[in-house]
């Protein structure tokens, strides 16, 4: 599952929801410029801008669920299961493995402008990275401090959304949220207003009525409308313990309690992680579900041109 949203304060802010039902022993990890990334098809890529993010390193490869870049730059990868449909070998195309798409788009650009370039080149092939990992079913969030899109692969293809609400969740498909969303454009954060007949006795008994109608579940069709309401009604005053403070509060509006989302094979999923990233100082703040207090490690505490990964073990 997850939920995944691009918020901008006085600084922009990235994150999300790491919404899982076990540990993948994930770690904050720095990959500095001069790390070697040797992808399955592509050209290796020996010299590229310095990435901080949450990553499952197997193999000495970090397999990022979300990151951004030296220059700002920011992606989350979202289950997307039954939707997400990866090509074949395709010759005229730079082919990446979806483990591969995070440090490849990181790795060389700067913005959305670069990105849209660079997804115009590439296929997404099916490709497991080992025999116990298989290919995970994704989409991705991908934001500048200006602009978000929706990246997706589906048996139509390749399909880049601009992505207006800055948020992402999980299924259906991209174009269902856009249209979704309007069912909603009602809700507000005042009182509710009289429109059925003004002749009867209406009142509004409690604050917040201008928001009935808005879900509450923990579906990513709930999570996304309701995501999009509390970032677009969400007041900050700016500064940086501030804002960090509200990207946490917004992501917690639609964070799942264990034992609240039982999945077919009997465990519960739940939000393991949740995190913030101030993509200007490339500051990545982060808690736990068992302890909410908001550590943070930052890109430019190790040496940048370095070749090895640093890697900082989550506290759970």
């Amino acid at each position: 599952m997850c939920t995944a949203l691009s918020y901008k304060s006085k600084n922009h802010y990235f994150g999300r929801n790491l919404d899982v039902e076990r540990s993948y022993n994930e770690s904050i990890v720095i990959t500095p410029r001069n790390f070697g990334f040797d992808f399955r098809f592509a050209n290796p890529m020996n010299t590229h801008h310095a990435i901080i993010g949450m990553a499952a390193v197997f193999d000495n490869y970090p397999l990022y669920f979300d990151a951004v870049n030296e220059k700002s730059l920011s992606i989350a990868g979202l289950n997307f299961p039954n939707n997400a449909v990866y090509g074949e070998y395709v010759s005229e195309k730079e082919n990446i493995a979806p483990f591969e798409l995070i440090p490849y788009i990181l790795g060389s650009c700067k913005n959305i402008a670069d990105v849209k370039l660079k997804l115009n080149k590439i296929n997404i092939i099916h490709c497991n990275f080992n025999d116990n990992l298989p290919a995970t079913p994704l989409h991705w969030l991908i934001a500048d401090r200006e602009r978000a899109i929706t990246l997706e692969n589906t048996k139509d293809g390749m399909r880049i959304f601009d992505n207006p609400f800055g948020v992402l969740t999980n299924n259906p498909t991209f174009d269902f949220h856009l249209q979704n969303i309007n069912s909603y454009m009602h809700l507000h954060e005042g009182a509710n207003e009289n429109r059925l007949s003004p002749a009867l006795p209406f009142e509004n008994y409690s604050l917040g009525m201008g928001a009935l109608g808005l879900p509450g579940d923990f579906s990513s069709a709930s999570r996304f409308v309701k995501a999009v309401f509390v970032k677009q009604k969400s007041i900050c005053g700016g500064s940086e313990k501030e804002s960090v403070g509200q990207f946490f509060h917004i992501l917690q509006s639609v964070a799942m309690p264990m034992g609240c989302v039982l999945m077919p094979n009997g465990e519960y999923e739940y939000t393991r992680c949740s995190c913030c990233i101030n993509t200007d100082t490339q500051t990545y703040y982060y808690n736990t579900y068992h302890d909410q207090t908001v550590r943070k490690e930052e890109l430019n505490s190790v040496d940048l041109n370095g070749n090895k990964l640093t890697v900082f073990q989550i506290e759970q």
